[in-house]
């Protein structure tokens, strides 16, 4: 699979200035090890939202009437997708909303719509799918009579259970939408406590079911608790994230909705069944405590393509409850998917991960609720240390090139040199600098939010140095790949230099182009992520042999 090569965008920092009372805002800049671009972030206790270069200059930032439930994104428009809490007095979990808001970039509301009653509310996340419209996750009262006529055991049932459901809403005015999908977990039950009841069968051969009795309690209504969601517009698929499960699913967005209530139909087959589960094996009846890897675990997403591990899910495992104690790892695991399926051995593979941060907690990192991780262009990691308001790129070996701390709290901006308070965010999103929402807009560079930062007053980028000195038509593939990588050039090319690099920067391979078409050995690399490099230009690859 060939990907075409991406401009990188150096910067140069002086630290001369940097100032050790520095608390808040830009902590460091490793300056031709980042992945330039802006990033994204909603403090949970204000009611902005900010877009920041890595810097940490002010872009622009959104002001709206809530404060975020919980996530934000921004849409290839150039707008702001978020959720506002409305606190709702029927819901009040955490990651309660109500409403899904877009934003335009100059600051008007253009669409609002409300989620939020005695019997449903919308929480924790969205996603906008490449259609315009946007999938929610919402929960769904049902009353404990409800739940015990579906199987569940009466002792450990409250006065109400929380179902999920998620729905697709096609925006059609400034406060209305059209709901053209859904999907209700309730469909997908199996019980093994009275077999008087309705999904009554054995757990561990029904994988593609939830069971009603797991994890439930007399004391907890919110039985399920998803906390993220990702669309997979090549395989028509979303993938949420259950914190009490422990576990991240897959849904067939293929088919329709009577039969996402069923069990049959498009393209897995199975209708709105589980058509892919990983994380806690307990969870379907096969496996142990030993064979759990996920541990209340945060925003699960899918690779880009052409990133990486394309294509695998990335996880922020929080590790609450962890075996062998908390601590907080960022995980990448590789799906058996096989066109729109995937390997049904149970339990579900893969029995390892792809890629780990933090294995062993060498970096004394724990997270115990919210955060987030997302993979980016240059094989560099953005890490949402979410309790703590703490942002993290790291690279591919796992270490920290960048750091910023939110300077936002309940309390409003925090100056320089106090310690951080209540400054939590869910989760920080980036976007490069070729992203399509930026095309027209006025990206003026502003101040730091927070007063008297040393480090952002020294920091400068350059992000345009190499703009008009680039090799336009060389592609390296396949990516991944195993013992050779193919460069295929125009003949203008010819005579540049090239170079295969670490994450580290050490030269491993170079060279020059010398044809239109070239083959480079890689019998000296292990299985690990590198850079290619030609004139100004770098693209990451992955070795797997």
């Amino acid at each position: 699979m060939s990907s075409k090569l991406f401009s990188t965008f150096f910067s140069v920092v002086v630290l001369s200035g940097f100032q050790a009372q520095n608390t808040v805002g830009l902590l460091q800049h490793d300056a031709g090890t980042l992945d330039d671009g802006y990033v994204l972030f909603a403090p949970m206790r204000s009611t902005t939202t900010y877009l920041i270069d890595k810097c940490g200059k002010e872009v622009n930032s959104w002001t709206t009437n809530y404060k975020p439930a919980l996530s934000c994104y921004l849409l290839p428009d150039g707008a702001l997708l978020r959720t506002g809490n409305t606190n709702s007095t029927s819901f009040t979990a955490g990651g309660s909303g109500g409403v899904i808001e877009k934003i335009d970039w100059n600051g008007s509301l253009t669409w609002s719509y409300t989620i939020s009653n005695s019997l449903e509310c919308q929480h924790h996340d969205v996603k906008a799918l490449p259609n315009g419209n946007v999938l929610a996750i919402v929960w769904e009262s049902k009353t404990s009579a409800e739940a015990i006529a579906e199987g569940r055991n009466p002792a450990l049932t409250t006065t109400r259970v929380l179902s999920e459901k998620i729905i697709e809403i096609q925006p059609t005015g400034a406060t209305t939408g059209t709901i053209v999908w859904e999907w209700k977990l309730w469909d997908h039950m199996v019980q093994d406590f009275d077999n008087s009841k309705p999904n009554y069968s054995t757990i561990a051969a029904n994988p593609q079911l939830l069971n009603i009795n797991f994890q439930a309690s007399a004391t907890n209504e919110d039985w399920i608790h998803l906390n993220s969601i990702d669309y997979n517009a090549a395989l028509d698929q979303i993938l949420v994230s259950s914190h009490s499960f422990s576990e991240v699913w897959v849904i067939d967005h293929s088919v329709s909705s009577a039969e996402a209530a069923g069990h049959t139909g498009g393209n897995s087959g199975k209708g709105g069944d589980i058509i892919y589960r990983w994380g806690n094996p307990r969870a379907y009846a096969n496996g142990t405590v030993s064979d759990q890897k996920l541990f209340a675990q945060h925003d699960a997403n899918w690779i880009e393509s052409n990133f990486p591990f394309e294509n695998q899910i990335m996880i922020f495992n929080n590790g609450t409850g962890r075996t062998g104690g908390n601590y907080s790892t960022v995980e990448i695991i590789n799906p058996p998917v096989n066109g729109f399926n995937y390997t049904a051995t149970l339990p579900y593979l893969p029995q390892n991960t792809s890629w780990n941060y933090n294995n062993g907690n060498p970096n004394s990192f724990y997270a115990q609720n919210i955060s987030g991780a997302q993979q980016l262009g240059n094989g560099n990691v953005l890490i949402c240390d979410g309790p703590a308001g703490v942002f993290t790129e790291v690279n591919s070996a796992g270490q920290k090139v960048w750091q910023y701390t939110n300077p936002v709290s309940n309390s409003g901006i925090l100056n320089q040199g106090s310690i951080p308070a209540q400054n939590l965010c869910f989760r920080s999103v980036f976007y490069p600098t070729n992203f399509s929402g930026f095309s027209g807009q006025a990206l003026t560079v502003g101040t730091i939010i927070e007063d008297n930062n040393s480090l952002s007053a020294t920091c400068v980028l350059s992000l345009s140095l190499l703009e008009n000195n680039t090799i336009e038509n060389t592609l390296i593939y396949p990516n991944p790949c195993t013992d050779q990588l193919t460069i295929q050039s125009s003949v203008k090319d010819l005579g540049y230099e090239y170079s295969i690099t670490n994450h580290l920067g050490q030269t491993l391979i170079s060279g020059k182009i010398t044809s239109t078409s070239q083959t480079i050995k890689l019998d000296q690399l292990q299985n690990g992520n590198y850079l290619f490099r030609v004139n100004g230009k770098v693209e990451a690859f992955s070795v797997v042999k």
